[in-house]
């Protein structure tokens, strides 16, 4: 196993990892550990250059810090990529050295499941590491998707409440992009409240699973955002809000499990000026790592789990009346409500 330290302004440690025998080339990024060690998960994508992925793992660490912060969980921003393609070169000698990587930095970062890692993939991952979480026999939470699906299924609730005053999703029109694991649990939650869905996403087989269980309306990833929808829920890879997608935009709510999702801080401006209310991804999709995170605590139950998911309702409503009264970027104010956390927290250490 090599490792070399990259020097990055703005990220406290950036590790890359490389294991000749099993093919690793991975990343391991911490953006800021002011409340606790790096928490999030691992990403295993086939990356075409390694400046993508060192930019994509900047960007999804700095978003663990807010994510984690705001979850009330006692971890800092951290994330790791592996450059490989899931479905031809992941093996388990790759896990377990990635295993072997996450060990070697002696509890700085703590590792999960994400696009890519599965919760039996996590199982091969904490073969090697005791620093981690989310294995399908953990005998707590397992794998943090489902919990993902229902925290933007409740946030989604809670945006419909705001913006068109509605008590629950029953008839409003949902168009969902990307029906992984994460985006086929929520569509399941939105078709048995009520709601309508249109899908997009290249794997046709999930597109055939969602029209046949649920009833969904399948669409092309291009045409998707233009669909004349009441919500619009990126679930797929990060920049779903573009130059190119805002111009399409028919939903008047923007709200989905995706990390980053917009492609610039100016979209968020764009959103407002559009009158289209956004629930910054770093909320709305953070159950997924409050169950990793309180699994790495110990202190895992369902009783405590629904609770905290339930609570993402209510963080949104308090961003989307905030922004409301200042007239100001529902993603701002969730940085600055994030930032107070994070400040509180530089005071009393």
């Amino acid at each position: 196993m090599q490792s070399r330290e990259i020097d990055v302004e703005g990220w406290e440690r950036v590790v890359h990892f490389t294991d000749e025998p099993s093919g690793l080339n991975a990343i391991i990024c911490l953006h800021d550990t002011t409340i606790g060690p790096g928490c999030g998960g691992c990403r295993i994508y086939p990356y075409k250059s390694f400046e993508d992925g060192l930019h994509d793992v900047k960007n999804l660490s700095r978003g663990m810090t807010y994510k984690n912060a705001i979850g009330a969980i006692p971890f800092g921003g951290g994330k790791a990529v592996i450059i490989a393609d899931p479905k031809t070169q992941k093996t388990p000698a790759l896990l377990k050295a990635f295993g072997r990587a996450v060990q070697s930095l002696e509890g700085q970062y703590y590792t999960a499941s994400d696009s890519g890692v599965s919760s039996d993939d996590m199982g091969v991952i904490l073969s090697t590491t005791s620093y981690g979480a989310g294995a399908a026999a953990s005998g707590a939470g397992g794998g943090p998707g489902p919990f993902t699906a229902r925290g933007v299924w409740r946030g989604m609730q809670a945006a419909a409440r705001f913006h068109y005053g509605a008590a629950s999703l029953d008839g409003l029109r949902v168009a969902i992009v990307g029906i992984g694991s994460v985006g086929m649990e929520l569509a399941r939650l939105i078709h048995e409240e009520g709601g309508l869905l249109s899908v997009a996403d290249v794997n046709q087989a999930a597109l055939q699973e969602a029209e046949t269980k649920f009833g969904a309306k399948t669409v092309s990833p291009d045409d998707i955002a233009g669909e004349d929808v009441d919500i619009f829920s990126p679930c797929a890879l990060g920049g779903a809000i573009n130059e190119r997608t805002i111009e399409q935009l028919q939903a008047r709510i923007v709200a989905g499990a995706a990390n980053n999702q917009l492609a610039s801080p100016q979209m968020g401006q764009r959103l407002v000026d559009k009158g289209i209310l956004y629930a910054p991804d770093y909320v709305i999709n953070g159950a997924g790592v409050i169950s990793v995170g309180l699994e790495i605590m110990g202190v895992y139950s369902p009783e405590n789990m629904n609770a905290r998911i339930d609570n993402i309702g209510d963080t949104l409503s308090e961003i989307f009346q905030r922004a409301e009264n200042s007239h100001a970027q529902t993603n701002v104010v969730a940085d600055e409500m994030t930032m107070e956390i994070i400040n509180k927290a530089r005071k009393t250490t």
